[in-house]
């Protein structure tokens, strides 16, 4: 659960280092800070699709924390650019991390309120035939036959 609120911090704060800059900031220095963005938003999304499609029965505490940190952290930069950032670039770009936490915490909860859902669907019910392919109820077919 720590790892998909680590990789939101670190590619908002990759894309406020890239637009802040100040007097000294270089198009290649925040050419390079945008990728590396890119790239973070894209392990980001990755560790979602990988925590929320876990094979586990139901809504767990885990999901709870994540779903929770992605939406403080998208009220965080809400209310960072609305309150403290003062230039236009810095503004957008806080707006834009509070959209996009916005957006992950959505999909997170959607994917794995779907991926519980199938597993409880899918689970073999206690005494069914469907449960009946672990080795010793095989066994145990053997034996009566």
């Amino acid at each position: 659960m720590g790892t998909v609120s680590g990789l939101a911090l670190l590619a908002g704060g990759t894309a406020m280092a890239a637009s802040v800059g100040g007097d000294h900031r270089s198009v290649s220095a925040t050419l390079l800070l945008g990728t590396l963005t890119l790239a973070l938003g894209h392990s980001l999304l990755d560790e979602i699709k990988r925590q929320a499609r876990r094979a586990s029965m139901g809504w767990t505490r885990g999901d709870t924390i994540n779903a929770v940190l992605l939406g403080v952290w998208a009220e965080a930069a809400l209310l960072l650019s609305i309150l403290v950032l003062d230039s236009l670039p810095t503004r957008a770009v806080g707006l834009a991390l509070a959209v996009a936490y916005t957006a992950c915490c959505a999909y997170f909860v959607t994917e794995r309120r779907r991926a519980a859902g199938d597993a409880a669907y899918h689970a073999p019910v206690p005494g069914s035939r469907a449960d009946s392919s672990t080795p010793v109820a095989v066994a145990a077919e053997a034996e009566v036959a």
